[in-house]
Parts: structure tokens; C-alpha cells; sequence
């Protein structure tokens, strides 16, 4: 028998045989992914790990997938919840329960230069995922998480779009140096303002608040640290597109609260004063300026794109931002533009890279125009000529205004502006090795490269604002550049031994350098419109040059920490750092010092195993000191200014003399911290909480002192005096129920107090008056008068403790002696001043969210009890509380004979200055309010309308600013409590208070806004 095979037939039977072993080689598995609620998730990504073998679940939560072999190993992962890694075994049925990203995040902190199980953490650490972060459409990380954590107090410097939040953790405590924290981005300490970073970009913010936790980041963390941990890919997803959107509308809060016109014309007749009309000024007429002047609505609008995934061996991070902030004040603007990428790639077994870049261009326009010429003028006053061409100034009794309306300011963009361009670039970058040989040893180098620039342009044509038509034009530019490097060499060793005995070590050196240079131009008479601030050098009038300026300073550090823990029940961590800078004196540059924390979690112990209702129970006890050096460079070498000395009518010369004294002794201000935690958990972790105490004395504190007139030298730096920082914090979070009807409500609450007193000056002082420094005071005083009424009809002390006092003043506290007779023995004097302290004595935030099947509510509010809040409104430096009818007044109740009981004083009585006697007490209020920050209704796509398990979808509507409740501010001016300006700014007088005071000024006005989002991922 013969037989004949072709060769066609020989491929064909070999590939048949290739299938065959190939499917006798492969196992199916099927299974089901679910929420942590038991919900099928669908669109879920199942990866067999190191292949590209991969499938995504149905929208029951169903998967089938093939793998190659028992040792293989699924990899489930999905947006917004933890990846998790499940070998395949003999299993051929794998059911899997993933939990939302948030859950990880409550249990896995950073805590610098690694990562650690909540459980495990011995500091003072707070935590906030992005999710929540979110919540709040707002243009940076400061404005999203404003009450959201104990004992970090956020607070609003500016109203003007673009505008960055005060940051502080655990309340000030150095008197002249910086006391904002050290924000670190993605492992490395950041430069720029907090303002720069896209709170969509945000997975996490880990927040180190006592000396045990942040004294790994040495002198740059004493502050307090704010770590930000940005979204990356994730290894082994397919790629996912993601676009987040909001636009609203933002309406005014309140208006300033302004007199009308016969309410003026009432006021200058209780006054006495000006009751003859100005010249533009007529009893018929009532102008509301503020009408006339702010945009009925301004837009704010944000959208966000990110493409995101991963290999088998690297993941990848791209994105881009826009945002845009219009005010309610004409040509006042802020537009901010943002990108974004990451990589990280696995090298082998052993090597590991990666890299972020953030980056991003900024626009600030029209923070030139201001509100407090619109308030003062006079609504008297018509606007309008008689053919009705606008006016261009009116005149009133005294005064001649320029006039400001909507249309004339936006019309004058051109010839009056105020221009800030600000770009900057974040750049880290990483390279990993794990030692072979040695199990959980890895080195790690870490490299920043940061540059930031700031250019101001400003332009005011002929005239502008200015009574005189014929004034000249100004013009003028400001350049500033920062230049930020960082080095840090790290090595780790993390190793669990036995399943009980965890180690964790870390050796760090570091080097830092930063460097500033600043210069500045202006001039006068510019001889066109068109060529606004771009070319000074054809100025026809004066050009001046501005002093420039520059630094250099460095850091230099070395830095061990060691964590262990025992069986998860006796848990350690041990710090020693030390820095070297070079903004301090030779012989003073080095400081070391140490940090250690201990954990007992007693929920471990084999005698708490009965106790079913308590979840978690852990004590925490910390030590430690840290380092402040933040003072501006060359403090240590003094200063030289210059002066022109003139030689008869045409020579002159430039001499130098000394402005600030060296001071070669000038070395570390340090705080020495002890911390008490108590952490819980109950009734099975449906409410959990913390509850912390601190104590931080700071010594050695950076200063600069005055000396007096006859040393020929303003002041110098040095080292003096005490500070004392004490508190107490309390987080709770609860779930109050979590139905199968689809209902959850979850709540969190968080309160604060915090109390600082000066403990010593220099030499035995006691007082510094001029910086409102009181030993044994809070550091954050008010050194005036107490207003404790007005003075009456009848009263027999008026003319003695006010000489030429009138019935009707203010009457403040007296604290001097009395005779025998009850009588006052002295008039009110300076010796009658009181100490009085601005901070509340409690503050804190709240949030809420109710959730039914697709639908949730979300209201996150704030408040704050006692203290003292200034408001330049209704004191004696806005000028806008004269009480005497000069120009348009606050709407006040004063005092007439038929109104003796009320709280201002009576129109045109005795004076100091423009402004009536003690006028500055009249703005000092109860700092109070419970505010509510933001109402959100959101309902998700996918609950039951999308069934494409690709695609996700949400959508929500949210109110910010809605309500503002128990504050006497609001119920006397109906105006927002939040503070919006420093104290040296936004006021006709801007030499009363300390800048470190945050006021309510004559700033931006606040808004109210009504806001529509999109959350997209596909």
C-alpha cells in the first residue's frame, strides 16, 4: 500500500495540533466583580498579570478569561476603586469584591519618603482622597478642602479671582518668620503657590501636623506638611479618556451696605455738617453706584482631559486644564491654563523610572480696579449730563470723585489695565533599583526641577482716575524668576520578619537650592495709548528704575527614620535629621534634631478579642523637634542703601550708609512638640475618629528688632524670645445607615481649638507695642480701646474721663483708679488700651452626604466660634465710617437724641482726624458664622440608564455660598464673614494693622454661584 501525504495537509494537521495543546493548556476562568455594597461593577478590567491577555467584565459584574497556567495571577482594577491581585491557583470560579479607592486611601497614608497602613501610623497624620477633594468645584486644593480637617485653618486672603488661601496647621507660632507649611508634590518640596496645582490632577492629600511627622522634612517642615500625590496610571489598564467640566454663574452676595440718598442727606443733617449740596449733588436725585458698577453675573467655567493606562510593565498619565474665573468687577478676570503628564516604567526585574510634570500659564487682568471710590461717592449725585454723555467726575462738598461705571471701566480697558503673566514648570523625576540579594532594599534617587516666572504690566492713561483731565500717563513692568532644585538619594529597607516583626528603614541625603532674581521699571508721560506698558523707553516724562533683587540660598540634609511595628499591636517610629543652611550665621548653619512616636494598638490585644462593639482602639504618643529658617537671605551680612547727596544746583552724588545691622550669631528657631492621639472605631466601623492633643514651645525665635533713633540703623535679625502653641482636635466620620432599599447617609464632622501666647521678647521685655507683642498674650492681638457703649445724657463721668466730650461718642473701657467719691481720678489716655486676642477659641467644618440609588446630596459648611473679626468697612481706616457726610457712609444705626440706644455714635461729634474718636473700635465684631459652602445634587448614569460597562457618567448641580448663619457680621451688614484682604491693604489707612491680621475690606465683592458639572470616563 502506498501512500501519499501532501505538504499542504502536513501544515495544516501540525497547526491543528498547536491549537489543541494550546487549549488543553489554557483554563478558563469565570467569575463575578462586585462593590463593596455587593453591587455587580461593570467595565471592570481583568488582566492575567505579565501578558496582554486581558477582558473587562459585563454590566452584571460577569468575566471569563483564559489563563495559561495554576501560577497565574488576575489583576482587577477599575477607576475609583483599589486595584487587587488574585492568583488563579486551581480555582476555575473567582468571585471578587473590589472597594472604592477612598476605602484604600483611609487605610494606606503617606507619610514622606513612603507609604504606611493607617493602622501602623504613630504621628499626627490627616487624610483627604481626591474624591472628596472634588466635591467642591473649586479653582484650587486651599478653597476644596477649607474645614475639612481639624486643626488645619483655612482662611481667605482675597476675594479676586485667582486669588491663593492663608494655610495654617496648628495655628502661627514664629513672629516674623514664615509659618505657611511645606506643600510637597509628588515626593518633592514645591516652590510655587498652591494656586499652580489642578485639583483634578489630586489622588490624595496627606496632611503632617505634629513635630514626630514632619520632622523627616526637617527645617522645611515646621510648619506643618501638606503632601500631594497626583494620579498616575495604572500598570496593566487599558487606556481610559476622562473629561471633567463645570460652568456656572456667579451672582453678588451681598452689596456693600451704602447709605441712599436721603439716608445721607438724614446723617448730614444729625451731623451738622455739609448740609450745602456740591455741586453735582441735588436732594432729588438717587444713584446706586454699585449698580451702575459691577457685572450682574460673571462666568466661571473649568474643563479638565486625561487620557490614562498602562502596559504590562509601565503605566502612563496625560493630561490638560482650563480654567477661567471672571469678577464681578469689570475687567477683572483670572484665567489659568494646565498640563499635566506622568510615566512610570518597570526596567527588568530590578530597575524602575518614572517621571511628573506639571505645568502651567496663568493670567490675572483688572486687579487694578477696586470698589472704593464706587462706595464713596455720593448718591446724590447723578452720573449723567443733562444730553446723557456720562460725567467724568462729580463734585462733592470737599471732594471731587472720579466715576466709575460698568461700561466707562470696561470701555477704558485698553487704557487703563493691569496685566500679571505667570508660567511655571514642576518637573520630578526617579529612578529605583532593588539590591539583588537582598530582599526589601531598594535605592532611590529623586530629581526636581522647578522654574517659576511672573511678569506685571501695568498702564494708565491721561487722566484716568484722577480729578485733573490733564494728569500724565504711568506706566510700568515687574520681572521675577525662581529657579528650584532638589537632590535626594534615599535608601529603603522594608522587610516583615516571621509575620510579626516589621521594619521599615529609610536613609535620606538631600541638597536644595533656590534661587530669586527680581527687577522693575517705570515711567511717566507715555506718549501714546497703544503702547500701554511695552515700550518705556519713548516715556516722555521720568523713567525710574527699580532697586532689583536677588538671592541665593541652599539646604543641605541628612536624615534616618526606622519604623517597626510588633504583631500589629506595639508600633515605633524614630526620626533624626539634620540640616545645614545657608541663610544663617557661620557656626550656627547645623541643627539636629530628633523625633519619636509610639502606637499601641489595643484592639490586637488578646484580652480586647471580647469586646465586640469597639472596632479599632489605638493610643498614640509623639515627640519631637523641628526647625524654622525661614527668613529672607543675607540676614547675617546686614544692608547697605543708597541716598543722593546734592553739590549745589547740579552735582550730586550717591553715598551708602547702613540700613540693617550683620548679624553673625543668627541661627535656628526651633519647636520642641509632644503629641497625644486617640484613634476609634465602633458598632462595626460605622463611626470612626480621632481625637489629638499638642503641645509646641518654640524657642529662639527669629526677630528683627528695632533699635532706636540714635543708633542710626533701623533694626536687625536675631534670635529672641518664646512662643507657646497648644490644642486640641477631634474628627469623627460616621455612616448612620447603609439600607438594601439603595438609601446611605453618611456624615463627618471636625472641631479645633487652638490657644498661642507669647512667652518672652529680648532682654526682659515684656511689650512691644508697635507690633501688638504682649508677653503672655495671644501673638495674634489687637492692642486699642474696648467700646463698651456711647456716653448718655446724664452721666457724671463724661467730663472727666472726656474733656470736651459730647453726649453721643463712643465710650470705652476706663482702667484707672477711682476717689473716694466713685469719681474717675484721670481722663481716658493711652494707659486705657486693651490687649485683645483675634483668634476663636473654636472652629471647624462638616460634611454630609445622602445618597439614593443614582441620586446623592453632598453640603459641606464650616463655621467658627468667638474671636474677632476687623472689618475696615465699618472702621476708621476704609473711610468709608466718617459719620460726618464728607462722602457716602455706611448704612449705620447712630445716635440722635430720639436713638439714644444705639450702637454708633452720633454724626459729627468729637473727632480724631477725619474719623470720630475711637472710630476704630466701631470695626471690631464677633468673628462667628456657620457658613455653608456648598450644596450638591448628583445623580450617576450607570446605576440603570448606561449599560455600556466602558462608560461612566455623572452629572451634578451645586450651590456655593447658599446660606451663612450665626453671625452677628451678616446680621448687622448682610454681607459674607469670611475674611478677603491682609491687614495692610484694601483701606485708605494701611499703616493700623499688622498684615499678619486677615480683615474684611473693601476688596472684590463675594459671590454667590450656581454651578452644572460633568464627570466623564470612557
Amino acid at each position: 500500500m502506498r501512500f501519499s501525504i501532501s505538504l499542504p495537509r502536513i501544515a495544516l494537521t501540525a497547526i491543528l495540533m498547536i491549537f489543541t495543546l494550546a487549549a488543553q493548556a489554557q483554563t478558563q476562568i469565570k467569575g463575578r466583580v462586585l462593590d463593596d455594597q455587593g453591587k455587580p461593577l461593570p467595565g471592570v478590567s481583568i488582566l492575567v498579570k505579565g501578558t496582554s491577555t486581558s477582558t473587562t467584565a459585563s454590566n452584571t459584574g460577569n468575566f471569563s478569561i483564559s489563563v495559561p497556567s495554576a501560577s497565574s495571577v488576575l489583576v482587577f482594577t477599575y477607576i475609583g476603586f483599589t486595584s487587587k491581585e488574585i492568583p488563579v491557583r486551581n480555582q476555575t470560579e473567582i468571585n471578587v469584591t473590589l472597594l472604592p479607592s477612598a476605602a484604600e486611601l483611609e487605610q494606606v497614608v503617606v507619610v514622606g519618603y513612603g507609604t504606611q497602613r493607617k493602622e501602623a501610623v504613630t504621628g499626627s497624620v490627616a487624610n483627604i482622597s481626591g474624591e472628596k477633594v472634588r466635591e467642591v468645584p473649586a479653582p484650587n486644593i486651599a478653597q476644596a478642602i477649607q474645614g475639612r480637617v481639624a486643626g488645619v485653618n483655612i482662611s481667605q486672603t482675597s476675594t479676586k479671582p485667582g486669588a491663593t488661601m492663608q494655610i495654617l496647621i496648628r495655628g502661627a507660632r514664629s513672629l516674623s518668620a514664615s509659618n505657611d507649611p511645606l506643600v510637597v508634590l509628588d515626593g518633592i518640596p514645591f516652590p510655587g503657590s498652591i494656586g499652580d496645582i489642578n485639583p483634578n490632577d489630586i489622588k490624595s492629600i496627606d496632611i503632617l501636623k505634629d513635630a514626630s511627622a514632619t520632622a523627616i522634612y526637617g527645617s522645611r517642615g515646621a510648619n506643618g506638611v501638606i503632601l500631594l500625590t497626583t494620579n498616575r496610571g495604572q500598570q496593566g489598564a487599558p487606556a481610559q479618556v476622562s473629561y471633567n467640566t463645570y460652568t456656572g454663574l456667579q451672582t453678588l452676595f451681598a452689596k456693600f451696605p451704602m447709605m441712599n440718598s436721603q439716608e445721607l442727606i438724614a446723617m448730614r443733617k444729625a451731623a451738622g455738617l455739609f448740609t450745602t449740596n456740591g455741586v453735582d449733588e441735588s436732594n432729588d436725585t438717587d444713584t446706586d453706584w454699585q449698580d451702575l458698577f459691577y457685572n450682574k453675573s460673571a462666568v466661571v467655567t473649568s474643563h479638565d482631559v486625561g487620557v490614562s493606562g498602562g502596559s504590562a510593565t509601565g503605566s502612563y498619565s496625560f493630561g490638560g486644564g482650563y480654567y477661567k474665573n471672571q469678577s464681578l468687577i469689570p475687567t477683572q478676570q483670572y484665567t489659568r491654563y494646565s498640563m499635566k503628564a506622568s510615566l512610570d516604567q518597570q526596567i527588568g526585574k530590578f530597575f524602575r523610572v518614572g517621571f511628573t510634570s506639571n505645568n502651567n500659564y496663568n493670567l490675572s487682568e483688572g486687579n487694578q480696579v477696586g470698589v472704593y471710590g464706587v462706595l464713596s461717592n455720593t448718591p446724590m449725585s447723578n452720573p449723567y449730563n443733562a444730553d446723557g454723555s456720562l460725567k467724568r467726575t462729580i463734585r462733592m462738598p470737599q471732594d471731587e470723585s472720579w466715576i466709575y461705571t460698568n461700561q466707562s471701566t470696561k470701555d477704558l480697558h485698553d487704557k487703563w489695565l493691569n496685566e500679571t503673566r505667570g508660567f511655571a514648570t514642576y518637573n520630578s523625576f526617579y529612578g529605583e533599583v532593588k539590591i539583588p540579594g537582598v530582599e526589601g532594599l531598594k535605592y532611590r534617587a529623586n530629581l526636581g526641577l522647578d522654574f517659576i516666572q511672573s511678569n506685571n504690566g501695568y498702564y494708565t492713561g491721561v487722566g484716568i482716575g484722577s480729578a485733573t483731565a490733564t494728569t500724565v500717563s504711568t506706566a510700568g513692568v515687574s520681572n521675577s524668576q525662581t529657579y528650584h532644585w532638589t537632590l535626594e538619594n534615599l535608601l529603603t529597607y522594608d522587610r516583615t520578619f516571621s509575620e510579626k516583626h516589621n521594619f521599615n528603614v529609610v536613609a535620606l541625603y538631600s541638597a536644595e537650592q533656590n534661587k530669586f532674581n527680581s527687577s522693575s521699571m517705570s515711567a511717566r508721560d507715555i506718549p501714546s495709548d497703544a503702547f500701554q506698558f511695552y515700550n518705556l523707553g519713548q516715556a516722555n516724562g521720568e523713567l525710574t528704575i527699580g532697586n532689583g533683587n536677588y538671592n541665593l540660598s541652599g539646604l543641605m540634609s541628612y536624615m534616618g527614620r526606622v519604623m517597626y511595628s510588633y504583631d500589629n499591636r506595639y508600633l515605633i517610629s524614630a526620626t533624626i535629621r539634620s540640616d545645614g543652611s545657608s541663610r544663617l550665621a557661620p557656626g550656627h548653619k547645623w541643627n539636629t534634631y530628633p523625633a519619636v512616636s509610639v502606637g499601641w494598638n489595643l484592639m490586637n490585644e488578646p484580652f480586647m478579642k471580647g469586646i465586640t462593639a469597639i472596632d479599632r482602639l489605638k493610643i498614640r504618643v509623639g515627640y519631637g523637634q523641628t526647625s524654622n529658617q525661614s527668613v529672607n537671605p543675607y540676614q547675617t551680612l546686614g544692608l547697605l542703601n543708597t541716598r543722593p547727596y546734592n553739590f549745589g544746583d547740579t552735582n550730586y552724588a550717591i553715598g551708602y550708609y547702613v540700613s540693617q545691622l550683620p548679624s553673625p550669631n543668627l541661627g535656628w528657631e526651633y519647636s520642641q512638640t509632644w503629641n497625644y492621639g486617640l484613634d476609634f472605631s465602633v458598632l462595626k466601623n460605622r463611626i470612626n475618629g480621632t481625637f489629638e492633643y499638642y503641645v509646641t514651645n518654640t524657642n529662639d525665635i527669629l526677630l528683627g528688632i528695632a533699635l532706636p533713633p540714635t543708633s542710626g540703623v533701623g533694626s536687625y535679625t536675631a534670635n529672641i524670645g518664646q512662643t507657646q502653641n497648644k490644642g486640641w482636635e477631634l474628627s469623627v466620620n460616621g455612616n448612620i445607615f447603609n439600607n438594601k432599599d439603595g438609601w446611605s447617609w453618611d456624615v463627618g464632622f471636625n472641631l479645633s481649638a487652638n490657644r498661642n501666647k507669647l512667652v518672652s521678647l529680648a532682654s526682659g521685655q515684656t511689650r512691644d507695642e508697635g507690633n501688638a507683642w504682649f508677653v503672655g498674650y495671644n501673638i495674634n492681638a489687637i492692642y486699642d480701646y474696648e467700646k463698651i457703649g456711647l456716653w448718655q445724657t446724664g452721666d457724671p463721668n463724661l467730663n472727666v474721663l472726656e474733656p470736651g466730650g459730647n453726649v453721643g461718642m463712643i465710650k470705652v473701657k476706663y482702667t484707672g483708679d477711682y476717689d473716694a467719691t466713685g469719681k474717675p481720678t484721670r481722663a481716658i489716655g493711652a494707659a486705657d488700651r486693651q490687649i485683645m486676642n483675634v483668634d476663636p477659641k473654636l472652629s471647624g467644618g462638616f460634611n454630609t452626604r445622602v445618597a439614593y440609588k443614582g441620586f446623592d446630596l453632598n453640603v459641606v459648611g464650616l463655621f467658627k466660634d468667638g474671636g474677632i473679626l476687623i472689618s475696615t468697612l465699618y472702621g476708621s481706616t476704609g473711610y468709608l465710617n466718617l459719620l460726618s457726610g464728607r462722602r457716602n457712609n455706611v448704612k449705620v444705626d447712630y445716635w440722635t437724641p430720639d436713638n439714644t440706644g444705639a450702637k454708633y455714635p452720633k454724626p459729627g461729634g468729637i473727632a480724631s482726624g477725619d474719623n470720630p474718636k475711637y472710630g476704630s473700635t466701631l470695626g471690631y465684631f464677633d468673628a462667628s458664622f456657620l457658613k455653608i459652602r456648598t450644596i450638591s445634587l448628583g445623580y450617576d448614569f450607570n446605576r440603570d440608564l448606561i449599560k455600556n460597562s466602558k462608560v461612566r457618567l455623572r452629572m451634578y448641580l451645586t450651590v456655593q455660598n447658599p446660606f451663612v448663619m450665626f453671625s452677628p457680621y451678616y446680621s448687622e451688614s448682610g454681607m459674607d464673614p469670611e475674611t478677603n484682604s491682609y491687614g495692610d491693604e484694601n483701606a485708605a489707612v494701611t499703616n493700623t494693622y499688622q498684615r499678619r491680621f486677615l480683615t474684611v475690606g473693601t476688596n472684590t465683592p463675594s459671590t454667590r454661584n450656581y454651578v452644572a458639572g460633568l464627570n466623564l470616563t470612557f
